[in-house]
């Protein structure tokens, strides 16, 4: 929510849906794209929803900007960047390095979310 704040901030018109309410066809109409998934399991992508969403989501990504986020609980951030690696080989224009807070953000990390939702949504 606090990325989308920041977002909002520079784009009114942002809006935020879970992958469950929205279609990787749908999702492929936006120019810029603020893409948040947790790590689960051995630092991957939510496996369930998330996972098939962004596989079918790849293919519609050239040209794109798209900023991507999430949180964890362990390890060092490689799921992000093997998530950055398989978005950069899309075509798509990454926005700045992934994001990711350990954990739930505290105040300082709330900050940081509006701001990283501010830099994408300037894109």
């Amino acid at each position: 929510n606090a990325i989308l704040e920041g977002a909002q901030a520079v784009n009114p018109d942002t809006v935020c849906y879970s992958v469950s309410e929205i279609s990787a066809d749908a999702a492929s109409q936006y120019d810029t794209l603020i893409l948040g998934c947790p790590a689960m399991g051995d630092e991957v992508l939510e496996e369930s929803e998330f996972e098939p969403f962004f596989t079918e989501l790849e293919a519609k990504l050239s040209g794109k900007n798209v900023a991507l986020f999430g949180s964890y609980g362990w390890g060092d951030g490689a799921w992000m960047r093997e998530w950055e690696e398989r978005t950069a080989a899309t075509g798509a224009k990454l926005i700045g390095d992934g994001f990711f807070i350990n954990e739930i953000p505290d105040d300082d990390g709330l900050a940081q979310c509006r701001d990283f939702g501010k830099n994408a949504a300037n894109a």
